[in-house]
């Protein structure tokens, strides 16, 4: 799943970007606040991480441009500023949730998680749709109780799928949230990786809807 990551102190950004890759996510990452309105109003992206003191154009107003544009991509707040006024001033503005620095990275891939999962109507971080159980705290997929050794690229295409679960997802939206737009692969590499899911969890988990994408059917639970 694509991350925007709009932090302009570039440590802190570099150990996001490190700690969302190694969690699953592709993330993308901006330091001038022009720059992440402009991604965020014109791209679609998983989630976006926030930090208000921005230069060019200070994160609160951008979050406001952005809800009153009609984006409700789930937002979390990071900042170094952490009164419970500003917090007010973040949710009502339209915020998923707020994390002030310094931060645990456990914490903030929890929460991201939790806004992400909220998006998508779900609440539990534990899916199960038939013989699968889906874990998204441990990156991992199980099918009738046995772990199933998955590649990241693989991992990344199931759980997308299923979080979107009931819903026809287009081949270029899965290219976007698996590979990233600067991630050079072949034009048939998503039909390959379904294959692949296919052969280790099921033909019947994925469905191919010829000229729409693909779906994974049911609410699960």
């Amino acid at each position: 799943m694509r991350v925007l990551v709009a932090e302009d102190d570039s440590r802190i950004a570099a150990d996001l970007a490190r700690g969302l890759t190694e969690a699953g996510y592709i993330a993308e990452c901006v330091a001038d606040g022009e720059e992440a309105w402009f991604r965020g109003d014109t791209e679609d992206y998983a989630a976006i991480i926030l930090d208000l003191g921005l230069p060019r154009l200070d994160g609160l107003t951008i979050l406001k441009r952005w809800r009153e544009a009609g984006r409700r991509t789930p937002v979390l707040i990071l900042t170094a500023r952490g009164s419970w006024a500003e917090r007010v001033d973040g949710i009502d503005a339209g915020a998923d949730d707020y994390l002030p620095k310094p931060f645990q990275m456990e914490e903030l891939l929890a929460r991201l998680r939790s806004i992400v999962r909220r998006s998508a109507g779900h609440a539990s971080s534990v899916v199960c749709i038939g013989d699968l159980t889906l874990d998204e705290r441990q990156m991992q997929v199980s099918l009738r109780g046995q772990k199933v050794a998955l590649s990241p690229l693989e991992y990344r295409l199931a759980s997308y799928l299923v979080l979107h679960r009931g819903r026809v997802v287009s081949q270029f939206e899965l290219n976007e949230n698996i590979y990233g737009q600067d991630d050079a692969h072949d034009s048939n590499a998503i039909e390959v990786l379904v294959g692949r899911v296919r052969k280790k969890l099921g033909p019947e988990l994925i469905e191919t809807r010829r000229g729409f994408g693909y779906i994974v059917p049911g609410d699960g639970t």
